[in-house]
C-alpha cells in the first residue's frame, strides 16, 4: 500500500481530523474544491437537523506549502461547530443501547460504563475527513484524466432506470436533485417516498453506485487476495457506516444467469482490444480492464428511528424502549459524496503503487507509458516453454 490514512475525533468533540501519508509531492492542494465535497455531503433530502448547524470547512495543518503537496502528510482538520453546546457540560449517562449501532458491541468489547463513548466515535461525523482526504485524491486522478462520480440507484424499493443514460452523464444529471438520481423522474417520487417515511417515523435505506471512467488497464493484481482491486474497493466501501454490501458490475443479476450470458466479448477494432459489453464491471481478475469501473453499494435504513425500538437499560437490567438521537431520515443521497471520496483513495492508492516516484512531475511520463489495450503492446509470442525443469 503506498497512500494511508487516519482519522480522529469525535462527533461532538472539538475536531474532526485526518492525516493523510505517503502522497506524491507537487500536486495542487485547492481548499475550496476540498470544502466543496464537503458541502456536498451536508446536502441531500432526507437529511436530519444536524446538517442546519454544521458549516463545514477544513484546515490544512501540514503537507501543503505555496499551495502544493510537498510529499510529507497532510493534515485537515475540521471543527465541529455543535462542539459548544457540549464543552464543559455534564451529560445523562446513555444506558439503553440502540439495535443496528455499535452502543452494545462497542460496550462489550472496551468495557465502557457509558455508551456515548461508542456513539461518539462509531458516528458517520467521522466520514467528513474521508470526504477531505477523498477530494485531494481526487484532484490526483483528475491530473490523468480519471473521473470518480457517484448517484443513487435506488431508495426504499423504488429504482431508477439509467439504461438511457450513459456513464459520463449520470454523476452531472444526480446533482441537478437533492435525491441525487440521474434519472429525473425517478427522483420525484423517491422524494415523495421519503417525506411519507419521516411523516411515519422511520427510516430508509438503498443502493449507490460509483462509476470511475478513464481508469488504466492494470491497477491491482491477481496474484495474491488482498491484492485485487476489488477486495480493496470492497474493503474500504464496507467501512463506511451503514454500508451492508457491495457488488461490482450488475454481479447479483449475473449470478441468476449462465456464463455464456454474463460475459463481456474480447474484440478487435483496428489495433485496440474493446470489449461489447461491462458485466465484469471494469475489473477481471482483481485488476482493471480499462472499462469504466462500476460498484454499487447497499447502504442500510439508518438504525435511529423516531419510532422507539426495544431495547434493555444496561444499568438498571430493564425492559425499555430506546431513545431517539438526532440523526438523518435517508442518509442515502448525502452518502454519495463519501462513497466517491472513498473510492477516489483506493484508486489513487492503486495508481501510485503502478506509477511509482514521488512526485506529480515523475509520475505523469510513466502513465502516458502505461501498456494500454493493443494488440502491439502485448509480448504474447506463441513460442513454446518449458515452465518446469
Amino acid at each position: 500500500m503506498s497512500l494511508r490514512f487516519l482519522t480522529s475525533g469525535e462527533s461532538h468533540g472539538p475536531a474532526i481530523m485526518g492525516i493523510l501519508e505517503g502522497f506524491p509531492a507537487r500536486v495542487q492542494i485547492s481548499i475550496e474544491s476540498i470544502n466543496r465535497e464537503l458541502s456536498r455531503r451536508q446536502k441531500g433530502y432526507g437529511a436530519g437537523p444536524r446538517m442546519k448547524i454544521e458549516k463545514d470547512t477544513v484546515s490544512i495543518l501540514g503537507g501543503v506549502m505555496a499551495g502544493l503537496s510537498t510529499g510529507g502528510p497532510i493534515t485537515v482538520l475540521i471543527e465541529n461547530k455543535d462542539h459548544e453546546k457540549w464543552e464543559g457540560k455534564s451529560i445523562a449517562s446513555m444506558t439503553v443501547p440502540r439495535p443496528g449501532h455499535a452502543d452494545l458491541t462497542g460496550a462489550v468489547k472496551y468495557g465502557y460504563p457509558d455508551l456515548r463513548m461508542t456513539l461518539e466515535r462509531a458516528s458517520a461525523r467521522e466520514t467528513v475527513a474521508r470526504v477531505a482526504i477523498g477530494a485531494i485524491c481526487r484532484n490526483f486522478l483528475s491530473h490523468f484524466g480519471i473521473v470518480v462520480s457517484g448517484y443513487v440507484v435506488e431508495i426504499g424499493g423504488l429504482t431508477a432506470n439509467l439504461d438511457d443514460i450513459p456513464h459520463h452523464e449520470r454523476g452531472s444529471l444526480a446533482e441537478k436533485n437533492d435525491i441525487r438520481c440521474p434519472d429525473q423522474h425517478a427522483a420525484q417520487k423517491i422524494q415523495q417516498r421519503i417525506q411519507k417515511i419521516i411523516e411515519e417515523k422511520d427510516t430508509l435505506g438503498g443502493v449507490i453506485e460509483v462509476c470511475v471512467i478513464g481508469l488504466p488497464a492494470g491497477l491491482g493484481s491477481h496474484v495474491h487476495w488482498d491484492r485485487k482491486i476489488e477486495a480493496r474497493l470492497g474493503a474500504a466501501l464496507l467501512g463506511i457506516q451503514a454500508i451492508k454490501g457491495v457488488e461490482f458490475g450488475p454481479a447479483f443479476e449475473n449470478a441468476k444467469k449462465r456464463g455464456t450470458e454474463v460475459q463481456d466479448p474480447i474484440k478487435l477494432d483496428g489495433e485496440s482490444i474493446i470489449r461489447g459489453s461491462n458485466f465484469a464491471g471494469g475489473i477481471e481478475g482483481g485488476i482493471t480492464n480499462g472499462e469504466p469501473l462500476i460498484v454499487r453499494a447497499a447502504m442500510k435504513p439508518i438504525a435511529t428511528t423516531l419510532t422507539p425500538q426495544a431495547s434493555i437499560d444496561l444499568a438498571t437490567g430493564e425492559e425499555v424502549p430506546t431513545q431517539y438521537h438526532r440523526s438523518d431520515f435517508c442518509p442515502v443521497p448525502r452518502a454519495v459524496p463519501i462513497l466517491e471520496a472513498v473510492a477516489a483513495i483506493v484508486l489513487a492508492d492503486a495508481l501510485i503503487e503502478k506509477l511509482g516516484g514521488d512526485s506529480l512531475k515523475e509520475m505523469e511520463p510513466r502513465f502516458h507509458a502505461l501498456r494500454k489495450m493493443r494488440l502491439s503492446e502485448l509480448p504474447v509470442d506463441d513460442l513454446e516453454m518449458v515452465w518446469w525443469p
